[in-house]
């Protein structure tokens, strides 16, 4: 307890805030990288005009609300007022639309990655480019508002992401780590700077110069600036932070994922499972062709990176959890909802590896990999199916992980790609054996958890902030192995054959059904 008294009081503590699809949180780590504090809020995007956003103040309410929490959670177990840091960073889901005029206003309301509704950009710039432009993407967006003719466009001074833009308001740098501007426009991985080619093709195209509206791309470890006296009282409107804390570059929740499981160097991968699902993998060299399902982006500092996106996972199950929970409570039961979650999860391991003829798309929102702008969660079963509580988990396990299955298939058999290792974090493997045991059937690899998974992207986050400040001249893979994860607890589970193939058996009849789904898209409004 002392020696962490004096961590906070000689500000050696890292704090990294990350805005998630459905929780902000912030996580402060003493030198020895272990979480000692932390805070978090929940808030839900909102879909208004047919686009999925967060509004501005749900944004800063949101982050000074999490920092509220983190600083009584600081004064609670330590008795101390945190006033100060060593270093922090900002991360938050990647991707999106945020554009700005020279007055610094807002032009159209932020534009998250869940939104569908750039396909027509997508295709012309992959096309372009030769080179795969998903619909998520800053560019994407930008473009499709191009072809919209979208009157805001004219007036655009300054395009960023949602990490980007808090970190400019806090520190005035319009900076991103590579990480995060690989979402936003491709990276050159021998330049590691937007790709210059791809630049001058765009603004042919478009008339537009990318050059005096993007962010300045920053590597892991650079120096992004500085809080300042604005940005403390934004953080922290009691007045008691304080300004010039530095700041590392901010990040996206893919490379803070990336970092906080020790998966930044070749033949290593994550794959991160909660609102949504990816999965990325370090590679050795380039693939062979241009793929609408695989994402290149790159690590936080410039690796090239496949990534498998998939905008949808967990989102349906945890309605229906909702709701078995409300049935339960009918019945005058008194559980706590993590419990509740644990028993269902565990109880699906019961279930036919196949699912027993039981089917579900669990597409709250459109899913590119599978071809669909918007989506209807949907449940099936045939007449004869064994209709278990156990099987109807197993189900809705399985279906949030198909879409992953067929972009990581791509990978493994078309380009051969070898993994030494790939570990899973986030909310699906909060039931650290149910989530191992079903992703790996669903990838047909060994799945490994760390006992840092639980801390996720905000650990992450923090963890770069202390390589900023502690990073000597190592590279960031040197310094997680050396420093960060060379104790780590490492679990992993046997891989079974018979359950590989049951998930195989349950894809195959998915895929074969997938018209019923684009159906209900088409009937059900």
């Amino acid at each position: 307890m002392n020696k962490i008294n004096k961590a906070i009081e000689n500000d050696e503590t890292y704090l990294g805030i990350e805005l998630g699809s459905t929780r902000i949180k912030a996580v402060l780590i003493d030198n020895g990288h272990n979480s000692i504090a932390s805070g978090s809020h929940t808030w839900e995007n909102k879909l208004k005009d047919d686009i999925w956003t967060y509004s501005i103040d749900d944004i800063w309410s949101g982050i000074r609300d999490c920092y509220a929490q983190l600083i009584i959670n600081v004064r609670q177990k330590y008795n101390i007022e945190l006033k100060s840091i060593g270093g922090m960073g900002i991360s938050a889901m990647m991707h999106g639309y945020m554009a700005f005029d020279k007055e610094n206003n807002l032009l159209v309301p932020f534009r998250t990655w869940r939104n569908t509704i750039t396909g027509e950009a997508s295709e012309k710039l992959t096309e372009l480019f030769g080179f795969n432009i998903p619909q998520r993407w800053s560019i994407a967006h930008l473009y499709q508002a191009i072809l919209n003719n979208e009157r805001h466009v004219d007036r655009i001074s300054y395009l960023t992401t949602l990490a980007g833009y808090i970190h400019w308001q806090l520190t005035g740098e319009k900076v991103l780590g590579i990480g995060d501007a690989s979402g936003m426009f491709p990276i050159n991985n021998n330049t590691r700077q937007y790709d210059k080619d791809m630049l001058i093709k765009f603004e042919e195209f478009t008339k537009i110069n990318l050059n005096n509206i993007l962010p300045r791309v920053l590597n892991a470890g650079d120096n992004a600036g500085e809080l300042s006296e604005s940005g403390a009282k934004i953080l922290d409107p009691t007045g008691k932070l304080q300004s010039g804390i530095p700041m590392c570059p901010p990040e996206g929740d893919a490379g803070t994922g990336m970092v906080a499981t020790n998966a930044v160097k070749q033949r290593t991968g994550n794959v991160s499972a909660g609102t949504s699902v990816f999965a990325m993998v370090v590679l050795e060299k380039s693939l062979s062709k241009v793929y609408k399902e695989i994402d290149m982006v790159t690590t936080p500092s410039g690796d090239a990176v496949a990534m498998v996106h998939c905008n949808n996972c967990l989102g349906d199950i945890d309605a229906w959890v909702k709701l078995l929970g409300e049935a339960a409570v009918l019945l005058g039961a008194e559980f706590d909802i993590n419990t509740l979650y644990g028993k269902l999860y565990n109880n699906a391991l019961n279930g036919d590896v196949d699912c027993g003829g039981l089917l579900s798309y669990n597409y709250i929102s459109g899913e590119h990999v599978t071809g669909l702008e918007t989506g209807r969660p949907l449940f099936m079963r045939t007449p004869s199916a064994d209709f278990s509580l156990a099987n109807f988990i197993r189900t809705h396990l399985y279906s949030s992980l198909v879409s992953l299955k067929i972009g990581m298939n791509i990978l493994m058999e078309n380009e051969s790609v070898n993994l030494d290792s790939i570990t899973g974090h986030g909310g699906f493997f909060k039931q650290a054996l149910v989530g191992q045991r079903i992703m790996s059937s669903a990838l047909n690899t060994q799945v490994n958890v760390m006992s840092t998974a639980g801390e996720g992207g905000p650990w992450g986050m923090a963890v770069l902030a202390a390589f900023m400040m502690n990073k000597q001249n190592g590279t960031l893979a040197d310094y997680l192995a050396s420093n960060v994860f060379k104790d780590a607890k490492i679990s992993g589970v046997e891989l079974k054959k018979e359950e590989v193939e049951g998930f195989n058996k349950f894809l195959e009849q998915y895929q074969e059904s997938l018209c019923i789904e684009k159906m209900a898209v088409e009937i059900f409004k």
